[in-house]
């Protein structure tokens, strides 16, 4: 289910993002989201519209959980306006103390994306955000890592989604939500 105030804001949330063609190597069309930013007004918007999504779909969620570093930027305003507490999921190494952790194949190798401890608890409900859905070795790690720590995750929600890579198949357990759709890579 999508909310109409989704319909309405796209195109105005489209307007802002910028290809970079051959960024970071020959043959990539980065998507870049950071024009956005020029618009605190319409950011803030957006992140209104997805609690509002959120509040509608999902229900009731405990947290929102937002993937480095992308996530970021949305996640805690999300968190916010639902207050609820932010997870952040980092890459290893990055957050002190006791953490969880999960990895995901990437084309040129393994990676890992952990948690802190007791940032997710048993039976939680995560909300998880972040900017781009691509193969979906990285929102497959952090859905896993929820689930690790004893959460749920209630939806995932990213903003831009390049379809041709076939992220979405990754994550057949997971209900997804994209705010926009891109039919090339």
């Amino acid at each position: 289910m999508t909310l109409p105030r989704f319909d309405q804001i796209r195109p105005k949330i489209e307007q802002h993002i910028r290809e970079v063609k051959d960024f970071p190597k020959k043959g990539i069309n980065f998507r870049d989201i950071m024009p956005l930013f020029t618009n605190p007004q319409l950011v803030n918007e957006l992140c209104v519209v997805i609690a509002d999504h959120v509040r509608h779909t999902v229900g009731h969620v405990d947290s929102v959980a937002g993937l480095e570093a992308r996530g970021f930027l949305f996640g805690p305003q999300v968190a916010i306006q639902l207050g609820v507490p932010f997870v952040p999921i980092r890459k290893k190494g990055k957050l002190p103390g006791a953490t969880i952790e999960a990895s995901y194949v990437k084309e040129y190798g393994e990676d890992r994306v952990e948690i802190q401890e007791g940032a997710i608890k048993n039976g939680d409900i995560v909300f998880l955000i972040d900017d781009l859905l691509a193969t979906g070795g990285t929102l497959r790690a952090a859905t896993d890592l929820v689930v690790k720590a004893g959460g749920k995750v209630g939806e995932a929600f990213v903003l831009i989604e390049l379809a041709p890579l076939n992220g979405r198949s990754k994550l057949p357990d997971v209900n997804l939500t994209t705010l926009i759709s891109y039919d090339s890579a």
